[in-house]
């Protein structure tokens, strides 16, 4: 169709059908290279498939629902600011939320094994304090005790003050709390002694409305991690918190989440699109069973709204188009050249 609406003569149409495919395939292949130069990592985005993170049960823009597309990026790890320091008053990261709620929501492999990734919160980080040098004679499959016969835990990967891999931690620090060299952790995060965490579950028995982090012994350094929406049962399992399921992998109950195993740090949320994926997930996923109604709705809607928009906005257009005194002035130019050829 040429700019006076005929149609233009001699098109070759599976031409113009691999010009169309060729147009879609680079504008995609563009709008991947600009999410990996933003983001750093590849693929840049993760679809949600659980409930995990959810705010409201209807959806909501602004909180992590499964059916969403989250851009992953590429950070290091010593920057990741936890739910701990975000609500400790005068911390230079305080107030910083992500997703709905304080502190960096984080995408990461269970034990840092294979599988579906885990894209949950952040909420405090162990570090060691008192560190001794391990017995490195020891064999690759002995024991705590053994590798560390004055005591400790054996942590693989932090650093001792050679500057070689594995150390004896004798005592931890709980950054963005009141939490120093302590040989277990205990941190209740009751709006005191560090910011306020809402199980959203009433209390009972010996279970809080908050969260608490009762005499907790980390495997080793790392970060405490929990979905906004799994009432206070944190991925670290029944050890870090009373009455917790935990996430697992091949391996047994994930561990505090170390620098190796991070995948990204959750950035912007595209609502909705992934949903897409899961309608088509295979066996072993859960497919479409966590996403909000509201979700299918307004993906149908945006579907809609892109077939239906250049339905609407082309004779439009090319009404308006035909009203400007360009267009008649170059009507009557063509009209002149062909009379001219006659």
């Amino acid at each position: 169709m040429n700019l006076m609406g005929d149609s233009a003569s001699g098109s070759d149409p599976l031409k113009l059908l691999v010009r169309e495919l060729l147009l879609a395939v680079s504008m995609i292949g563009l709008l991947i290279l600009g999410l990996y130069a933003h983001t750093g990592s590849m693929p840049p985005l993760v679809v949600v498939e659980s409930s995990s993170m959810i705010h409201d049960i209807d959806g909501e823009v602004g909180s992590i629902d499964a059916g969403d597309l989250v851009l992953v990026h590429n950070r290091d790890y010593e920057t990741i600011v936890t739910f701990a320091e975000a609500t400790e008053k005068g911390n230079p990261h305080f107030g910083y939320a992500k997703h709905g709620l304080e502190g960096d929501v984080i995408i990461y492999k269970k034990n840092g094994e294979g599988g579906t990734p885990i894209i949950h919160r952040a909420i405090m980080e162990v570090v060691p304090n008192q560190i001794s040098s391990p017995d490195r004679s020891a064999p690759m499959n002995a024991t705590d005790s053994d590798r560390c016969p004055n005591g400790g835990t054996y942590d693989s990967e932090s650093i001792d003050a050679n500057g070689t891999k594995g150390v004896c931690v004798l005592t931890w620090d709980v950054p963005g709390t009141d939490v120093r060299d302590t040989e277990t952790v205990s941190v209740s995060f009751d709006g005191v002694q560090a910011g306020y965490y809402d199980c959203k579950r009433p209390a009972h028995a010996n279970v809080e409305s908050h969260l608490v982090v009762w005499e907790w012994q980390p495997r080793h350094a790392g970060l405490l991690t929990l979905g906004d929406n799994n009432k206070c049962s944190v991925d670290q399992g029944s050890q870090a918190v009373n009455g917790s399921s935990g996430v697992h992998s091949a391996s047994g109950t994930v561990g505090p989440i170390r620098g190796s195993w991070l995948i990204g740090i959750g950035g912007g949320e595209i609502p909705w699109l992934g949903t897409v994926k899961l309608m088509v997930g295979g066996d072993g996923t859960p497919g479409t069973t966590y996403v909000p109604s509201s979700s299918f709705f307004m993906l149908f809607s945006l579907i809609a709204a892109v077939l239906v928009i250049p339905m609407v906005f082309d004779p439009l257009s090319k009404k308006f188009l035909k009203r400007s005194p360009e267009y008649q002035l170059a009507k009557e130019e063509l009209r002149t050249f062909r009379q001219e050829e006659e």
